[in-house]
């Protein structure tokens, strides 16, 4: 069965201007490209006006917790609507495989932001993914998740019998095909993470010329995670802490999503992206990767520093451990530059009385509910059983997405995934086309947008035959409207206009009326030197 992509614009994904052609699939892959006879296909379809790129790769994502869910076309629509056709799976410490089957602590990964339904080796993955997916997905394996294999949400340093345990889960992983691993050091049980078990794991990935992506510690100028008072902005601490197991390991790294949050941390901009061009001059490969929007989603007890999570419930209710708490997240909060009114609730519980709460900021809940801010955020992390959902503003301000869209290390990602309740990250539904209205807003030329979600993230992970559009590849494409892109800041949870057919693995999964249903995605398995 060959398809004729008849008369569109070419962005061929290597960053290089566009140019009037033709583009002819058979079955999976890109059988040519230039001026092609409409009597050589089968189909064919006419892109006049339209913009053909290589199906959008998402750099950061957390989809391969949905794929065998019974409603998991509802997670992954979003996504191939916006024109998304291959995710990186597994970041921030979380993958659904990356432990014995058999071990105790199986319900625990995901640790409360996401559940597997059955959670198990990488090869059992591989099987049970086959035929299930609808966007491609390249799997890392989740740090958290390994440790959670050998001692829970546990808080206590590793032995060394127990860091052997989760490395031979890494190499399970590498050997069967996954990509590469990742850290989550702002959730548990990554918060709990010394440094020896830290290198360990990414020298286990380094050992087979992996990646490794890192949340890290802190994305601010004051985080819970640093002593209050340090010669340095913690933000930057927590690159130097990613560097040193960079150096320590090996390993090739990708900083998670380059934040800033808090107008105070905003200045850390450029001395952060200069220490990343300083160790790329030295030979280090390191690179980072960034989103459109100024918020971003997290788990709810986000501002509660690693000393207060790890106590039991008991403790934490204590009059001095709230006393402790509230002193030092108050003074946080003003160093921060944020408040409570950047916070907004995405999900509580089912009760009514949390519902009524969905889209709305904390400091007007708590003036509506004559609260102190720092009670009610409290009595929220209690009746959501420390696992709400929270969108967390000032992430970055214009000038600083400007600057990181054009700098040549960034990449771009979601981070984001569909709730089952409460109020949608717009990030899940607009982000992609909202980098397209970004780069015409801020007069980067498209074809370099275009490449930071195409070909520089297949370089960046070492994927073959996708991410580019040229004879040989594998058939992910995507098509849109560049005069008719529109995304709804006020309706996140609405589907951007623009975005015209989406291609998978030479299937035309989305149309004009949006999403077909097909499962079309394939499991990209890193192969062996």
């Amino acid at each position: 069965m060959k398809t004729l992509l008849k008369n569109g614009l070419i962005y061929d994904g290597k960053g290089n201007a566009p140019q009037k052609a033709d583009v002819l699939l058979e079955n999976e892959l890109i059988l040519k490209i230039g001026n092609i006879a409409t009597e050589e296909a089968d189909t064919v379809m006419d892109m006049s006006g339209l913009c053909v790129t290589p199906g959008l790769i998402d750099a950061h994502s957390h989809n391969d917790f949905f794929y065998d869910y019974e409603d998991a076309d509802v997670y992954y629509r979003p996504f191939l609507e916006q024109g998304i056709t291959t995710q990186i799976t597994g970041n921030c410490g979380f993958s659904p495989f990356g432990i014995d089957p058999a071990s105790p602590h199986r319900d625990k990964v995901g640790a409360g932001l996401f559940a597997a339904k059955q959670p198990g080796t990488f090869a059992d993955f591989v099987k049970k993914a086959e035929g299930k997916l609808y966007v491609n997905m390249v799997p890392l394996i989740g740090h958290g998740t390994a440790r959670i294999g050998v001692s829970g949400l546990a808080s206590e340093a590793l032995s060394d019998e127990d860091i052997k345990k989760m490395t031979d889960a890494v190499d399970e992983a590498m050997e069967n095909g996954a990509f590469g691993g990742s850290f989550g050091f702002m959730y548990e049980p990554g918060m709990y993470s010394r440094e020896n078990e830290l290198v360990a794991f990414a020298a286990a990935v380094a050992k087979h010329d992996g990646i490794v992506t890192v949340h890290p510690r802190a994305c601010s100028k004051v985080a819970m995670a640093y002593p209050l008072i340090t010669a340095k902005p913690h933000i930057e601490m927590a690159l130097d802490e990613v560097i040193s197991i960079m150096e320590k390991s090996g390993c090739r790294m990708e900083y998670s999503h380059l934040i800033f949050v808090g107008k105070s941390s905003w200045k850390s901009a450029d001395r952060m992206i200069g220490k990343f061009y300083k160790y790329r001059k030295a030979g280090y490969d390191i690179g980072y990767d960034m989103y459109s929007m100024t918020y971003g989603a997290s788990v709810i007890t986000v501002i509660c520093p690693d000393w207060y999570m790890a106590m039991d419930e008991e403790t934490k209710k204590k009059p001095f451990s709230r006393f402790k708490l509230r002193l030092i997240i108050n003074i946080t909060r003003k160093l921060l530059g944020i408040d409570y009114k950047d916070i907004t609730i995405a999900y509580i519980n089912d009760d009514p009385k949390y519902k009524k709460y969905e889209g709305r900021n904390v400091a007007d809940i708590a003036k509506e509910e004559k609260k102190d801010c720092l009670d009610l955020y409290l009595e929220l992390i209690d009746a959501s059983k420390g696992a709400g959902k929270v969108y967390l503003d000032k992430y970055y301000n214009e000038e600083l997405i400007r600057k990181l869209m054009e700098d040549e290390l960034s990449i771009f990602m979601t981070d984001a995934w569909v709730e089952p309740r409460g109020v949608q990250n717009g990030a899940a539904f607009q982000c992609y086309p909202n980098f397209l209205l970004k780069a015409k807003q801020y007069g980067i030329p498209l074809e370099k947008v275009i490449h930071k979600m195409t070909g520089a993230v297949v370089k960046r992970y070492g994927i073959t035959d996708r991410g580019v559009l040229e004879a040989g590849c594998k058939a992910d494409i995507t098509v849109f409207d560049p005069d008719g892109l529109k995304v709804y800041p006020d309706e996140p949870g609405r589907r951007a206009d623009g975005i015209h057919y989406v291609f998978v693995n030479g299937k035309c999964v989305v149309g004009p009326d949006g999403f077909g249903g097909d499962r079309a995605g394939q499991l990209i398995l890193k192969s062996k030197a």
